[in-house]
């Protein structure tokens, strides 16, 4: 017995992958109109977001659902999505950048150990 195939996407926003069903898919239609496409199968340039508002709120400001769907988007298309993105759960998710920064140790954690009585 085989298991079923399946297909994995990645948040524009995060950079996680997850099953295609998880994400929810933004397009560009083939007119230049930006939708959500909740069943994932609209023809048109797609990205993919997480079920998070964090991650729709980054990705309407920073401009990645621009770049990811090569469309500039109008006033009116950034105030749908992030409209919709405020009725998604607000879920904690650890950024792949964040999680490559090496600890450092500040001046004053040096200070304080040196003047300890030992």
């Amino acid at each position: 017995m085989t298991a079923k195939h399946v297909p994995l996407r990645t948040c524009v926003q995060c950079r996680q992958v997850r099953a295609k069903r998880e994400l929810i898919r933004i397009v560009r239609t083939p007119q230049g109109t930006i939708e959500m496409d909740e069943r994932g199968k609209a023809a048109g340039r797609g990205a993919y977001l997480c079920r998070n508002k964090a991650c729709w709120e980054g990705a309407v400001r920073q401009g990645r659902l621009e770049h990811a769907l090569k469309a500039k988007l109008s006033a009116a298309d950034k105030e749908r999505l992030w409209e919709y993105g405020q009725q998604l759960p607000c879920v904690d998710t650890v950024l792949p950048e964040a999680t490559d920064a090496p600890e450092t140790v500040g001046e004053e954690g040096d200070q304080a150990a040196a003047t300890v009585p030992g």
